[in-house]
């Protein structure tokens, strides 16, 4: 038998006996997952990638991304034997103080991504090919997927998106293993229509025996050499693959083997596998192939925690301008400060205004397609290799990508998200085109930031503030309808701060607003002032995090009395967020925002009918 292919065949069998150990000692796991694709993953590791053990963050690494994130111990098992992992680290899986989680996250150094929630994994894949061919690297992104998570629509979005973009250095693995949790998969073992399916997508498919490690390797080295097209490996494999009582068999997912049981089933082991329990390790020498890394000025950059400082803009006062567009032109000088920036969007780039970007800028702009989910994912894998990305489209269909969003914050990657066409202010296109319930979906994520400008400069300038967040993903929402500029351009904006615009000794309210319904508050200061009536005036730009101080100082002088008034949903918006920051301070707080589902209409004629217009705000003043 040839030597390196019984090699590979000794480390697939010894991650079997690991992955049977770390689960049984944690008391929880999904070994059947595992099993049928150790000998996948030990190809891949040890035949087929190029990269530097000793060095994660080597640029030139080929990357591995486990889609299929249940089967996080054969990810810990191989890299265990690669010499990174030891086995008293290993048999540490699931405890708390552990790296080695239940599915993958960023708390393991070798982790390309957090996984777990399937379908994802693909999308993140095509992001890391796209920054290999940005900065001209050859490296390899492998992607291994369960045959159920191909159930995802999130997966042909990738699969469209990585022959549309020629990704031949991007090659994905399916573990066709036939079983899901509860049921057979949607196609069981009938691997042509896999094959049918990717094919169609214009991807070049293989079709192997997933336990054949001649087979394996030999189509490795063939994948290697297609040029101008993503590559799948379609692998026929059994669950549980190597332990007779649970191989191919319902019932068994996410199921443990007894510890009691391990003894016997390693003696099962060893006849199944005689030879590769026979194996002398020390008899074949593993020399890891990799390129030593060359960083190019975006990586050293990079390292470097390079910040983007933007130029002061030019905006005139009392200019009408909508904030998506001060947006497109604050991200086309980013992309002139940084090479870094990257910027994704889900075709909409004329409505959000990041077309502005792509002029300057086209090799460095991905047109994503009517596939938001995809384009999150994507988004991901560019910022996992390097990138900062941007990533723009309407506000309420962020909502869609809402698990990728999630997730790319599992991962603590720092997405750049841009929701246009926020609130009922949009206008006649209704309420499916409204964003009303994105502030609540983004201030839910850890360590996000959510930004609400009001106008161009304060847009601008929260632009370059979100160039500059590395702690988790960023949120910028931006108005339809144009709004005057009313911040001088050298004004600063500080994640965190609001801006107080009107206050005095006699104040009956504090008006707290954001965006479109800031300037309604200031139309309804001018009326009211004709009245003599003193109200303050806050611009709330930063929703998350928030200037509690500000909030609460401001908010006693004022009668003790807050008015917030949104474009959005009561339930997790600017009402709600500061009603929690001052709870029991002895403030009260009135939310003015939209209850009820809205309708097509002139943007003014839904302000007043939602009841966040000057004269709704008017009225409640005056009712104090």
């Amino acid at each position: 038998m040839n030597k390196e292919r019984l090699f590979l065949e000794y480390k697939a069998y010894s991650m079997r006996r690991n992955v049977l150990t770390m689960t049984s000692l944690a008391g929880s796991g999904h070994p059947t997952s595992c099993l049928s694709a150790a000998d996948l993953v030990s190809a891949v590791f040890f035949h087929a990638m190029r990269f530097d053990p000793k060095n994660p963050n080597n640029s030139n690494n080929d990357r591995f991304i486990l889609s299929k994130g249940h089967a996080s111990p054969l990810l810990y098992a191989a890299w265990k034997e690669a010499g990174v992992i030891s086995e008293k680290e290993l048999f540490g899986y699931r405890k708390f103080d552990s790296p080695l989680e239940g599915h993958p996250t960023m708390r393991f150094a070798n982790s390309e991504a957090a996984t777990g929630s399937l379908g994802i994994g693909l999308s993140v894949g095509v992001g890391m090919a796209l920054s290999a061919q940005l900065d001209q690297k050859d490296f390899v992104t492998y992607v291994l997927m369960g045959d159920g998570e191909t159930a995802e629509g999130c997966v042909w979005e990738a699969a469209e998106l990585a022959h549309y973009y020629k990704t031949n250095n991007l090659i994905a693995i399916v573990d066709c293993n036939r079983l899901g949790q509860s049921a057979q998969t949607v196609h069981g073992h009938h691997t042509h229509r896999y094959e049918e399916k990717f094919a169609a997508f214009g991807w070049k498919v293989f079709v192997i025996d997933g336990h054949n490690m001649q087979q394996i390797v030999d189509t490795l080295d063939k994948a290697s050499k297609v040029e101008n097209l993503p590559v799948v490996i379609i692998a026929k494999t059994f669950k549980g693959f190597g332990v007779e009582r649970i191989q191919d068999k319902l019932g068994f997912h996410g199921k443990i083997l007894k510890k009691e049981d391990l003894h016997t089933i390693y003696q099962e082991l060893d006849e199944k596998f005689p030879q590769e329990a026979a194996f002398d390790e020390k008899s074949f020498v593993w020399n890891p192939q990799f390129t030593k890394e060359q960083r190019t000025e975006s990586e050293i950059l990079f390292d470097q925690q390079e910040r983007v400082d933007f130029h002061e803009p030019t905006f005139k006062q009392d200019e009408l301008m909508p904030t998506r567009k001060a947006y497109g032109m604050a991200l086309k000088e980013a992309g002139t400060r940084s090479k870094r920036i990257v910027a994704l969007d889900g075709e909409v780039k004329n409505s959000t205004f990041a077309q502005i970007f792509e002029e300057k800028y086209p090799d460095r702009f991905f047109q994503c397609f009517i596939a938001e989910q995809n384009m999150v994912g994507m988004a991901t894998g560019l910022n996992n290799r390097g990138k900062i990305s941007f990533v723009s489209t309407f506000g309420a269909f962020m909502s869609r990508a809402h698990d990728q969003i999630r997730m790319a914050a599992v991962g603590q990657s720092a997405l750049k998200l841009v929701g246009s066409h926020a609130g009922v202010s949009i206008g006649q296109d209704g309420p499916s085109q409204m964003a009303l319930e994105d502030i609540a979906m983004m201030r839910t994520l850890p360590e996000s930031v959510v930004l609400y400008p009001s106008d161009a400069v304060s847009t601008w300038k929260l632009v370059e503030q979100m160039a500059n967040y590395k702690d988790g993903i960023s949120y910028l929402r931006t108005t339809r309808m144009a709004t005057p500029v009313i911040y001088n351009n050298n004004e600063t904006f500080k994640l965190g701060g609001c801006k107080v615009l009107h206050s005095s000794d006699d104040d009956k309210a504090c008006i707290v607003a954001a965006g479109v319904t800031l300037h309604e508050a200031l139309k309804a200061y001018d009326q009211l002032k004709e009245q003599s009536i003193n109200i303050a005036v806050i611009d709330l730009y930063s929703i998350k995090p928030l200037d509690e101080k500000t909030l609460l100082e401001v908010g006693k002088k004022s009668n003790n009395t807050i008015i917030t008034v949104e474009d959005h949903y009561v339930q997790g918006g600017i009402g709600q967020a500061v009603g929690c920051a001052l709870v029991n301070s002895g403030i009260t707080i009135k939310n003015l925002a939209v209850t009820k589902l809205p309708r097509s209409g002139t943007p003014q004629e839904l302000l007043s009918w939602a009841g966040i217009d000057a004269a709704a705000i008017v009225k409640v003043v005056k009712s104090l």
